[in-house]
């Protein structure tokens, strides 16, 4: 996660560098590349800002379902919870849910290290299921900033009572529209994650997050696989 933060701050760099090297852009091109590198930034700024802090975002998913990101740092947790399953990452475990036929199954493993960050270890698992993260939200701005086809339109609205930057992209590979909290949490998508049309919208946001948000659900079995120690 700290490399894909890294990366998009230094992004107006290779805008530049390309536009150079090429010489068929004009003054022009060069303003609208490196708009869009700064939009992107700021971003990608916020949400990395995000991932230090302390707060809970409950989404509206298609068909009235929904899905709840929390995490805090002291102590360091994180959970991404929907309606078919949750992972959470602890400094004492990564449990994985999964609800089949009405039953939920809960495996708990042994702890990663996530460099002070346990989203590291949440949300490379909600999106191997098709959610929507912020770090894939991240990578779709990037590759719109880098592509000189796209068209990038920002305007500014209130997501769930809070102020959000929106950009709605549209390119050959795919149109999709996301906004941004000031606070750097992810306000809504609508578009194509992996092939598949997607979008969630947020419909409650706290900086407080109860110890609850990590607890297995209730009635879930649970199997422990971490190695026990004499």
């Amino acid at each position: 996660m700290p490399a894909v933060s890294t990366t998009l701050r230094v992004l107006a760099v290779p805008v530049i560098v390309s536009l150079t090297v090429t010489g068929c852009q004009t003054l022009d091109d060069t303003a609208r590349a490196l708009g869009r590198a700064d939009l992107v930034n700021d971003l990608a700024a916020r949400m990395d800002r995000a991932l230090t802090e302390t707060w809970s975002a409950e989404y509206q998913l298609p068909g009235g379902r929904t899905a709840t990101i929390a995490q805090t740092q002291e102590p360091l947790r994180s959970s991404y919870t929907w309606p078919d399953g949750k992972i959470t990452a602890t400094q004492d475990s990564v449990t994985r849910c999964e609800t089949t036929g009405g039953r939920t199954v809960c495996t708990v493993l042994p702890p990663l290290a996530t460099t002070g960050r346990p989203s590291v270890v949440v949300y490379p698992e909600a999106e191997k299921r098709g959610l929507v993260t912020p770090p894939a939200v991240i990578r779709l701005l990037t590759d719109a900033a880098l592509d000189p086809q796209a068209v990038i339109s920002q305007s500014d609205t209130t997501v769930a009572g809070h102020h959000a930057t929106c950009v709605d992209v549209r390119r050959s590979t795919g149109d999709f529209t996301t906004c941004v909290t000031t606070e750097g949490v992810l306000g809504s998508f609508t578009g194509e994650l992996g092939g598949r049309p997607t979008e969630l919208a947020l419909r409650r946001y706290t900086d407080t997050v109860g110890a609850a948000a990590f607890d297995v659900p209730s009635g879930a079995g649970v199997v422990d696989r971490r190695p026990t120690t004499s």
